[in-house]
């Protein structure tokens, strides 16, 4: 890979969980060259036993891939000319500290994941790099070598774009290696995508996670969309202060309003009816339900460090980061009962 991505690039999923594994799949069934590279011992396992195994809304994939232990990354002699990092984004920095010495020297890390991780992939591998990505599937995977995706290919979004512009017009041939697994687009400003979408997560993950209920039944709960909804306006406040631009992702048309908080609004909108179903369960609710822990800091605490900069505080967004602690401590239990809390908080009643 040098001025262009080559006809078959060497291609990585480190991180082949729920959304990795599903978006590898696809590159395999694709015909390209992949291998994936799994910190679970169980699922590196049943992937070279039986392949990996994707059940859609309305058909199942099975793809045959190479698939490799953490452990072993210190075994491979070839160079990887794109990697796509699918890991958890507290576990950003030391997984690329990982994998930089199998990527190509003029290859690119893509990270596809929540929160601005691009940042982290950048401080080892050089924006020259790095690629920002933004990701909208829903997806839960429970048992080693399956992995259930609630949006087909039509259904799934992307963006795309270069750390540093001089890298910028060579994003559009891995956005179109992605779109064997949906629709991507290429920007020009991939901070600011990667901040709108911190936004709708900060409205989604952990406030929903917290009530141990699906996204949809989190959001019909009385008063707590509103709850959900403010968390979201304070990092959108956050976002415009980092110096992100109001822009339209997951597919949305040019921006209509010229009100930060109604945009929020249009985009968690566009969640809850286009990508999630019923019984969706927000990423940080499953890692709860693991035994994990989610990724508070990243998406809530981030939001509130970058608004106490500026000397501004998030309340409502503290107030959940330290009930999600409290969650994780063992302190108290995941409970829709913990919602009328979060309501009187805002004075809704």
């Amino acid at each position: 890979m040098a001025e262009a991505v080559t006809a078959n690039p060497k291609i990585a999923f480190v991180g082949t969980g729920a959304q990795g594994a599903s978006i590898g799949a696809d590159f395999v069934l694709a015909g390209y060259d992949v291998t994936f590279i799994e910190q679970w011992p169980a699922h590196v396992e049943a992937i070279r036993e039986k392949g990996i195994t994707v059940n859609l809304p309305s058909r199942t994939i099975n793809a045959k891939v190479r698939a490799l232990h953490f452990c072993q990354v210190a075994e491979i002699r070839e160079k990887f000319d794109l990697i796509f990092l699918v890991v958890k984004a507290y576990d950003t920095k030391w997984v690329t500290l990982m994998i930089e010495p199998v990527l190509a020297k003029d290859g690119f890390v893509i990270g596809l994941q929540n929160g601005m991780t691009h940042v982290d992939i950048a401080s080892v591998v050089g924006a020259e790099r790095t690629i920002g990505a933004v990701i909208e599937i829903a997806s839960n995977m429970f048992v080693p070598g399956i992995t259930t995706r609630q949006n087909d290919h039509e259904e799934s979004w992307f963006a795309l774009g270069a750390l540093d512009p001089g890298q910028q017009h060579r994003v559009e041939d891995v956005a179109e290696l992605l779109r064997c697994s949906g629709r991507v687009e290429v920007s020009a400003d991939i901070k600011s995508c990667k901040w709108m979408k911190l936004v709708v997560n900060a409205a989604e993950l952990i406030p929903s996670a917290i009530l141990n209920l699906p996204l949809a039944d989190a959001a019909h709960t009385p008063g707590f969309l509103e709850v959900m909804r403010r968390a979201g306006y304070e990092a959108m406040q956050a976002a415009l202060l980092d110096g992100a631009s109001v822009i339209p992702i997951i597919g949305l048309p040019p921006i209509t309003t010229n009100d930060p908080e109604r945009y929020v609004d249009q985009i968690f909108d566009e969640v809850l009816t286009t990508f999630s179903r019923p019984d969706t369960l927000t990423t940080s609710l499953q890692d709860w339900r693991k035994g994990r822990r989610a990724e508070i800091q990243e998406v809530n605490g981030y939001a509130i460090d970058i608004l106490r900069e500026h000397g501004i505080e998030a309340p409502i967004n503290q107030r959940i980061v330290e009930i999600a602690r409290d969650i994780e401590s063992g302190a108290i239990e995941a409970s829709p009962d913990i919602a009328p809390t979060l309501v009187r908080f805002l004075g809704l009643n």
